[in-house]
C-alpha cells in the first residue's frame, strides 16, 4: 500500500477546509483542491511511506511495471484523477467535452466525473444540467441576461449525496460545498459564466463560450442513470455502489468491523478516507489511515483488510 501526498491548488473560490479539516500539507485559506491521485506532467503525487518514500507515483509505476496499474494498462495516460474540492464560493458554470470532441479539438481525452458530497452548508446548491425543457439557446439568452437560474437545474446538496456528471452536462459546485471527485484524467474545462469575477491580476477570467456550446447537451434523469451504471452487469445494486461507469467503479465503505478486500490484477484500488480512522493490513504489515488520506493498493496485491471506524471511497477501473 502506498500513501500518497495530495497536491494543493489555490483558487479564487477556495477555502480553509482542506487545511483545517484534513490538515493538508501546503494548504492555505484559499485552497480549492488537492489532487489525491494524479499522474500528469507536472502533477504527480509523491509517496509518503515504504521503499519509495519521497519519490513519485510515476517512479513507482515505471520501475514496478504497468501491471501495478492494471493488467490491461499499456503505459499511456494514467486513467483517473481523484480530488478533494472545497468551494468556499461558487465555481464558474462550466462543461467538459467528451472523448471525441476532446481528441479532435484539443488532442486530449474527455471528462466524465462523479461528486460525493462530504459536507455542505444548509441551503447549498449545485448546478446539475439544464432545467427540464430548456435548450442551449435558452441557456445562451439566460447567460446574456445575467440570469443563469432561469435555464439551469439547481439542486440542494447534502452530505452523502452523489452526483454523476457525464461529459457535456453543464454544471457547477456552489459555495459551501466540500466534495470528493472521481474523474477521467483530464483537466479540460470550458467556462460559460463566471459571475463577473476578476483574477489576481484584476482581469476577468477567460470564458470558452463557443467550445462550451459545441459540447453542451441536455440529459434526462434516465440517461444519467444509464451512464452512471453503464458497466454494471450483475443485476442487483448495493446501496454502497456510487457509480460503475465505463471509466471507474466507486463504492462507499462504512467500516465498523474488519473488512477483507482484494486488489486483483484488473485494477489498482484507490482508497480515499472521508472520515474516521483505522488501519490497512497487507502482507503482514499494518498502516495507519486517517480522514483525508489517499492510498493506492497496487493491482495484483491480492487480499488486504480495512479495520477501525472510517468511511472510505474505494475506486477501481472495473
Amino acid at each position: 500500500p502506498l500513501k500518497l501526498a495530495g497536491i494543493p491548488r489555490n483558487m479564487l473560490w477556495g477555502g480553509r477546509r482542506l487545511r483545517d479539516k484534513y490538515k493538508k500539507t501546503g494548504a492555505t485559506d484559499k485552497t480549492g483542491e488537492t489532487w489525491e491521485l494524479t499522474v500528469r506532467p507536472g502533477d504527480v503525487n509523491k509517496i509518503e511511506n515504504g521503499a519509495y518514500a519521497g519519490r513519485t507515483l510515476a517512479d513507482f509505476i515505471g520501475e514496478a511495471g504497468n501491471r501495478v496499474v492494471s493488467d490491461s494498462y499499456d503505459g499511456g495516460r494514467f486513467p483517473l484523477l481523484v480530488k478533494f474540492i472545497d468551494a468556499d464560493d461558487d465555481l464558474s458554470i462550466q462543461v467538459h467535452p467528451d472523448n471525441e470532441y476532446a481528441a479532435r479539438v484539443e488532442g486530449d481525452s474527455g471528462k466524465t466525473e462523479m461528486w460525493y458530497v462530504i459536507d455542505a452548508r444548509p441551503g447549498a446548491e449545485i448546478i446539475y444540467g439544464l432545467r427540464e425543457g430548456c435548450t442551449k439557446d435558452d441557456l445562451k439568452r439566460a447567460l446574456e441576461a445575467g440570469e443563469p437560474r432561469t435555464a439551469l437545474n439547481y439542486v440542494k446538496a447534502k452530505p452523502g449525496n452523489c452526483f454523476f456528471i457525464p461529459a457535456g452536462m453543464v454544471h457547477a459546485i456552489g459555495r459551501g460545498i466540500f466534495i470528493a471527485e472521481i474523474q477521467q484524467n483530464c483537466d479540460l474545462t470550458y467556462r460559460v459564466y463566471d459571475y463577473g469575477r476578476l483574477d489576481l491580476s484584476g482581469k476577468p477570467r477567460e470564458l470558452h463560450t463557443k467550445k462550451a456550446f459545441d459540447v453542451i447537451r441536455p440529459y434526462t434523469r434516465e440517461e444519467i442513470e444509464k451512464l452512471r451504471m453503464s458497466a454494471h452487469t450483475s443485476g442487483e445494486r448495493d446501496v454502497s455502489l456510487l457509480s460503475h461507469c465505463e471509466y471507474f467503479k466507486t463504492i462507499k465503505l462504512d467500516i465498523s468491523q474488519p473488512k477483507d478486500l482484494i486488489a486483483g490484477s484488473a485494477s489498482f484500488n484507490s482508497l480515499l478516507c472521508i472520515s474516521g480512522s483505522g488501519r490497512i493490513s497487507s502482507g503482514g504489515e499494518e498502516y495507519e489511515v486517517k480522514a483525508g488520506d489517499s492510498w493506492l493498493i497496487p493491482a495484483g496485491t491480492g487480499q488486504y483488510r480495512l479495520s477501525g471506524r472510517l468511511c472510505v471511497l474505494l475506486t477501481t477501473l472495473k
